[in-house]
């Protein structure tokens, strides 16, 4: 007799999870449709989300308890929103890096998931994809590297420390800033690499220098505003007094011989200064306003070359053409104070003129031979994601592994373990 009760009761669960029986919903506003569409995501982790619940997760699986389910639910949905890395770990080389003068960030787009409205919209009959979607980061990197990660744990022969490092990535995926589209520039530090992503397909691909480990490329996001023709250098308060003053106060020719022009402001129109109108050795070193501006004017040998690529930020950050050819032939190739050298700069122009600006590119070709520093704007939405990613799957589905250059996955730690 306890055998045949036995027996039903594990029918009666089979059809509560199978969502065979009454499509009524439970005092907890679960109908059997929806758990079974819960623990269909949860038996493959489907979007690698269970982190650190996996023990709730197996209490779930054996008993269908729909509070627990809801517990979870709303758990995975963080996860998912805001990654499965330990916050600390992320703050780590930010303070570190002040502490010892290294410049160092790492812009987390979290986002706020509300338990009241999860369990609403469970109450109210959703999907359960429907109430993940929002949550779900578009780009397909993160499907990839997934899909990356199960293949390679399921074989068994992978190393630990690979599959631990995939799986950091597919977290830093979750923390880009989510709803910018398939279309967008990103910029992946590790590789030293550029890409120009249209409807998911790569349309540009270059080599890239990025900043030294000293003053590293900040990771963010931010959209393409417009793009400058024969630039000048506004030299930073900073590299002013720890690199200019010094090397001109050893060396009367060093401005003229770097094309540097001294001015009150970064505008060339102001009224030009000399090296003995200013007190240059009360500026020298330390930190800062500087009440007088270093200006490189255009020039092959300009330090920015002959075009850069404005995404307006606070770090003063971005892509640029410059006339050290030779540092692209390296294969490590952290040499910048921060901004991202292009190894094609006239490829991007040409491209981003056609398909990103009003302009027609030989009406660009024209202003860009005349040296003359001309101002494109940016007319279709174009975001560029500055990325630390030392894991990436190509367009041809082939895992590509890179060196830690920042030392990140070092500091940035999950917050599970794996089993």
């Amino acid at each position: 007799m306890k055998k045949f009760l036995t027996l039903i009761l594990s029918g009666a669960s089979a059809v509560i999870v199978s969502g065979c029986g009454s499509a009524t919903p439970d005092p907890e506003g679960w109908k059997p449709s929806q758990k079974q569409e819960f623990l269909e995501i949860l038996k493959t982790d489907r979007y690698a989300s269970i982190c650190n619940q996996q023990a709730l997760y197996q209490k779930v699986k054996e008993s269908g308890d729909s509070p627990l389910m809801s517990k979870l639910l709303v758990a995975y949905t963080k996860h998912l929103a805001n990654s499965c890395i330990d916050p600390e770990s992320f703050n780590a080389p930010h303070e570190n890096g002040t502490e010892k003068k290294i410049a160092a960030y790492y812009e987390t787009y979290l986002q706020e998931v509300d338990e009241a409205d999860i369990e609403r919209k469970v109450r109210a009959g959703q999907r359960i994809e429907t109430i993940l979607k929002p949550y779900v980061p578009e780009y397909t990197q993160f499907h990839a590297l997934i899909e990356q990660y199960n293949a390679l744990k399921q074989t068994g022969k992978t190393s630990p420390q690979l599959l631990y490092d995939i799986r950091l990535n597919i977290e830093r995926v979750k923390l880009l800033k989510p709803g910018l589209g398939n279309t967008y520039a990103l910029v992946n530090i590790p590789e030293y690499r550029v890409r120009l992503i249209e409807e998911d397909q790569t349309s540009v691909e270059m080599k890239v220098i990025v900043g030294t480990k000293k003053n590293k490329t900040p990771v963010f996001s931010e959209n393409l505003r417009y793009i400058t023709l024969n630039p000048t250098w506004n030299v930073p308060d900073s590299i002013a007094r720890n690199e200019i003053i010094p090397d001109a106060l050893k060396d009367p020719g060093y401005l003229k011989k770097n094309r540097l022009v001294i001015r009150k402001d970064y505008d060339l129109d102001s009224p030009e200064l000399s090296f003995s109108d200013i007190d240059a050795k009360a500026y020298k070193g330390g930190k800062g306003v500087v009440p007088f501006k270093f200006i490189e004017v255009p020039s092959d040998k300009n330090a920015l070359g002959r075009v850069k690529f404005i995404f307006p930020n606070q770090h003063a950050v971005y892509m640029h053409d410059t006339p050290t050819k030779h540092l692209f032939e390296r294969k490590q190739r952290a040499f910048s104070h921060g901004c991202i050298r292009l190894g094609d700069p006239k490829h991007m122009l040409e491209y981003l003129s056609k398909n990103y600006t009003a302009h027609e590119y030989e009406e660009v070709r024209e202003k860009y031979d005349s040296y003359k520093t001309h101002y494109l704007k940016i007319t279709r939405p174009l975001p560029v994601h500055t990325a630390y990613l030392t894991t990436y799957v190509d367009q041809n589905g082939k895992l590509l592994v890179f060196p830690d250059i920042y030392d990140y996955n070092k500091v940035q730690q999950l917050n599970f373990k794996e089993a």
